[in-house]
């Protein structure tokens, strides 16, 4: 029989699904396990099945190591690791510049010309944190980490990749019309633009016009609370500007 998780644990665990379900569907990440993934997040339940499978989740687990061990927190899967990772939270204060510095070395060195790990390895001195969208920005572009090598990268593609947030206009079952800001590039410079409609799919729960959602491709993850939301725009302001020092 499979010990039971701690609270924190089991609750990370099923938050990482929400997040990795859609790049995984796709083929872009992780096992080849997106049915039994999703079967996990409408269940609202998570076990050892469930960890195990995420653990292979090659880009973001090892992000999830660096900041459980930066704050003494014994399981990456804890649910403040896991918010740190796709959102932002306070965690990541606490990862050191050499402990970062080191994990991109281990990681990435290996993969990538002395030129470009050069580049990379200085974001770190520019105040880049290990979030998700610091991923996307400036390590996808110049070491990747997708299933597929030859998946195509374009602006839209990142956009896409990057979490993102959408305020609800109408809620219809099992999808969400929200307004997101796309992301451009313009004068050499990636920008957010004006909010836009789109319409995205949602695992189910409770979600009303007017709340804020996270978006990771064409899905909405969750419904944030205000501090969430101001934490996911911070982090993604500072990615911004860190890729754009270099594009």
């Amino acid at each position: 029989m499979t010990a039971a998780l701690h609270p924190r644990v089991e609750a990370g665990a099923i938050l990482f699904a929400r997040y990795a379900f859609p790049p995984n569907r796709l083929g872009h990440c992780g096992p080849e396990a997106s049915d039994t993934i999703r079967e996990y997040i409408l269940a609202a339940r998570s076990d050892g099945g469930l960890v195990a499978l995420e653990r292979r989740f090659e880009g973001a687990y090892p992000y999830l190591k660096l900041i459980a061990g930066a704050n003494a927190i014994a399981d990456p899967f804890d649910r403040r690791v896991v918010e740190a990772y796709w959102i932002g939270n306070a965690c990541l204060d606490h990862v050191g510049q050499s402990a970062f510095y080191k994990s991109l070395v281990e990681r990435f060195r290996p993969r990538m010309g002395s030129r470009a790990f050069h580049w990379l390895s200085a974001q770190i001195a520019e105040g880049a944190r290990p979030h998700h969208n610091f991923h996307v920005f400036d390590v996808y572009l110049k070491a990747g980490l997708h299933r597929d090598p030859h998946a195509d990268v374009s602006l839209a593609h990142l956009d896409q990749c990057r979490i993102s947030w959408g305020k609800i206009v109408t809620v219809a079952g099992p999808e969400l019309v929200v307004r997101r800001r796309p992301l451009v590039l313009r004068q050499g410079r990636l920008w957010l633009d004006p909010p836009q409609e789109v319409r995205v799919r949602w695992h189910g729960g409770a979600a009303a016009p007017g709340e804020n959602v996270s978006l990771h491709w064409d899905w909405a993850c969750e419904v944030l609370r205000l501090a969430a939301l101001r934490a996911l725009v911070r982090e993604t302001a500072a990615s911004l500007e860190n890729a754009n020092l270099i594009i």
